[in-house]
């Protein structure tokens, strides 16, 4: 996941900052049936989420012991910090760098038990566009994808390639879950599997 806002916001005085403004976001859940199972249950998951919608999702979902995919580039360390200090482990590697390495540590995390959260656009996209990988390591694992959303009131818009969302102070923000999707077997599953999560991202994004 390649950030160019990373390392202000990730270094330690701007980590505080960020966590000032997220407590003053108001966050509820929609698709609660689903939000309750990928919550209590603890069964081992591909969480999925755009790039773009990264920051209220970590917030949210901080110190459930979730396994994060990130790149090996620079500013991946700056993300792998943040998410530390968020109470999440972390998996490096990505599409373009320790791809194989990442792809492994995501499948043996899932046979562990683990949830794990990917950006199927990342890290440079195209913006909104599934990549094979996560739906791979679902595949290889035989664990569900649960697709991830975020909506936010009012949002700052970055200038990179996936115009990364800051939701701006006491906005509100709408979490949703999808339903689980299972990733059948053979390039066939493969290709349907990755439809399938494009259109479930699509969903839980947009209203």
């Amino acid at each position: 996941m390649r950030l160019g806002w990373a390392e202000p916001l990730a270094a330690p005085v701007g980590g505080g900052l960020l966590r000032v403004l997220a407590a003053t976001w108001r966050i509820r859940e929609r698709g609660a049936e689903h939000a309750r199972a990928f919550r209590e249950e603890r069964r081992p998951c591909v969480a999925v989420l755009w790039h773009s919608r990264l920051l209220p999702l970590l917030y949210y979902h901080r110190h459930q012991g979730i396994v994060l995919l990130i790149s090996r580039h620079r500013d991946g360390g700056y993300l792998a910090a943040l998410a530390q200090r968020w109470g999440y482990q972390a998996v490096r590697g990505s599409s373009r760098r320790g791809g194989d390495v990442g792809l492994l540590g995501v499948v043996r995390s899932l046979e562990q038990g683990a949830r794990v959260a990917v950006t199927p656009d990342g890290p440079r996209g195209p913006a909104e566009v599934v990549k094979a990988g996560a739906v791979a390591a679902a595949q290889h694992a035989g664990v569900p994808i649960v697709a991830l959303g975020a909506q936010a009131s009012a949002e700052w818009r970055l200038n990179s390639w996936d115009r990364f969302s800051v939701p701006r102070p006491f906005a509100e923000i709408e979490v949703v879950y999808g339903a689980p999707l299972e990733v059948g077997p053979g390039r066939e599953g493969l290709r349907r599997g990755i439809a399938a999560v494009q259109q479930a991202l699509h969903q839980v994004n947009y209203r």
